[in-house]
């Protein structure tokens, strides 16, 4: 039983590894792209008027964020683009009727996301590296963050191809909700700087969480106690991880 369930996993991961790498110039070189142009433009041109921040030159200060920015985007943007495409298909049909258990259908599509994260966030880090020279103060840390990070993502991103009826419906929760939490989330500055109404209101960002405990996993400074960074993390997977299961036992989107 646990190698049939193993080999159902570890088809449906090589499956998501390997049609994300296939077009690897539309899901991972975009990123290196623009992560280049951030720090020319806000690492270079404006870190050099901003100075320091945290303790660490701007350009530093900003490394965390923008890596985690890319592992957040494209966790989501793999297990909602690939798990609609499933749908629109009408082929995750089969895989719901086959003898596979739904945990181990949205285990190895939330996988996926996650190694599409990961990869790319490894691919934006080698980025950084031609601009700054930051080191990781805590390795595990760090880790730890960035793997419970890109699994909440994808569970956001499969919960979203779930609902989605059309192409257009799996861009806007990216467009109008991912992306302005992801740049209001203390990526390009400190909620120290902001007037204390504002600091108060940014606490209700979840991925200031988040990108305030990676950054302490790599510079050792943060806004946020990453202990209730994590927490909140941990909170949150549980309930996507418990929403996902459920709406994929109701057949939500898929049975007609």
């Amino acid at each position: 039983m646990s190698r049939r369930y193993w080999v159902a996993y570890s088809t449906i991961v090589i499956k998501e590894v390997l049609r994300f790498m296939r077009i690897w110039g539309q899901t991972i070189l975009p990123a290196a792209i623009t992560t280049g142009l951030y720090f020319l433009i806000f690492g270079t041109l404006i870190g050099e008027r901003i100075g320091e921040m945290g303790g660490y030159s701007y350009q530093s200060f900003i490394v965390p964020g923008l890596i985690l920015m890319a592992v957040i985007t494209n966790s989501y943007a793999n297990t909602v683009s690939s798990f609609f495409q499933a749908k629109y298909q009408r082929h995750i049909e089969e895989l719901i009727i086959s003898p596979v258990p739904n945990w181990i259908i949205l285990l190895g599509y939330v996988s996926g996301g996650v190694a599409r994260g990961l990869v790319v966030g490894a691919v934006v880090t080698g980025i950084t590296l031609f601009f700054s020279d930051v080191g990781v103060v805590h390795p595990w840390l760090t880790l730890l963050v960035v793997v419970l990070t890109s699994i909440l993502f994808a569970l956001a991103g499969f919960i979203n191809a779930v609902f989605a009826n059309s192409f257009d419906d799996i861009t806007m929760i990216p467009t109008f909700v991912l992306t302005p939490l992801t740049y209001l989330g203390g990526v390009f500055y400190s909620i120290s700087m902001l007037p204390e109404f504002w600091q108060k209101l940014s606490l209700a960002n979840p991925v200031l969480y988040m990108i305030n405990a990676f950054r302490y996993g790599i510079l050792g400074v943060s806004d946020i106690r990453p202990e209730t960074a994590l927490l909140l993390i941990l909170a949150f997977i549980l309930v996507l991880a418990a929403a996902s299961l459920w709406l994929l036992n109701r057949g939500v989107g898929i049975k007609s």
